[in-house]
């Protein structure tokens, strides 16, 4: 993978995991997703006369990957809801490379060496263990770690829908500012039927971070998608999900979600699954 693209990716994870600080720690985490995509759909809206639109050919791959998306948009609020942002980040993003892997290898016949395969392995099972109690390495809350990994999959999903929609589609920034804009208005609609009251009262609030919200979501998800256009999928997923790395510390420090012994484990694994999964013989 070329340097440009490990450096752009990674700025993407520092971007996603500022998004999702602010969805946890701004009250109703389901109103203030809806008001963070919505957001980004109105950014991607900007930018629209300055894009071509993808190939009229992949416009039912766009459409799934829309579903998909708006699936991962409630269920990420959800898991938020009955967990901690250092126990449900690490487990939805860590969970995701190897599937990923393992999808891009059925579907377009992409494959990684056998030293990038146990990085990526290594990598998802460092991120993961941030999840671990620091006492007993146990997973703690199980119904959110049930969410979590149910994000995961939806995770999985949309990054491999979304590598073959980009690649086909002629223009990449085009499909995903299409993306977004589904993406957004579908999740926002949404999250108004089921609590518009709660809807209203977090856009009262919290528009400002709103906007800060969407615009780096939107930019890290641009971002991802050229990548996945241009580099394997199973290495790209394993590259942006260091950004739970960035989430721990968030949590530990601002949040006080707590630290131990695992933390350092998972950072460790982490540390050498990167390495190992930009290898490519």
């Amino acid at each position: 993978m070329e340097p440009s693209i490990i450096f752009m990716i990674l700025f993407a994870a520092v971007l996603h995991a500022g998004w999702n600080t602010l969805i946890k720690i701004s009250g109703d985490a389901l109103s203030m997703m809806a008001l963070v995509t919505l957001a980004g759909a109105f950014v991607s809206i900007l930018a629209l006369p300055f894009v071509e639109a993808p190939d009229p050919a992949v416009w039912p791959i766009l459409i799934l990957s829309i579903l998909v998306h708006t699936g991962y948009n409630i269920l990420l609020p959800m898991a938020y809801k009955h967990g901690d942002l250092g126990q449900v980040y690490p487990i939805a993003r860590g969970s995701a490379p190897i599937l990923v892997t393992i999808g891009a290898m059925f579907f377009v016949g992409e494959y990684v060496s056998p030293i990038a395969m146990v990085g990526i392995i290594a990598l998802s099972i460092g991120v993961m263990a941030l999840t671990m109690e620091k006492t007993n390495g146990k997973f703690i809350n199980t119904k959110a770690t049930i969410l979590a990994l149910a994000t995961g999959m939806f995770i999985a999903t949309y990054t491999v829908i979304d590598g073959i929609g980009a690649r086909g589609a002629g223009s990449v920034l085009g499909f995903a500012v299409w993306l977004t804009i589904g993406d957004g208005v579908l999740t926002f609609l949404i999250a108004l039927a089921i609590k518009k009251k709660a809807l209203w009262q977090a856009a009262k609030s919290n528009m400002g971070k709103s906007f800060i919200g969407g615009t780096m979501q939107v930019a890290a998800y641009w971002i991802i998608i050229w990548a996945l256009a241009t580099a394997p999928m199973g290495m790209v997923s394993a590259l942006r999900e260091t950004s739970v790395l960035l989430a721990a510390l968030i949590s530990m420090f601002l949040l006080k979600e707590g630290f131990g012994a695992w933390r350092f484990i998972s950072a460790i694994l982490v540390t050498a699954g990167l390495m190992l999964s930009q290898t490519q013989k």
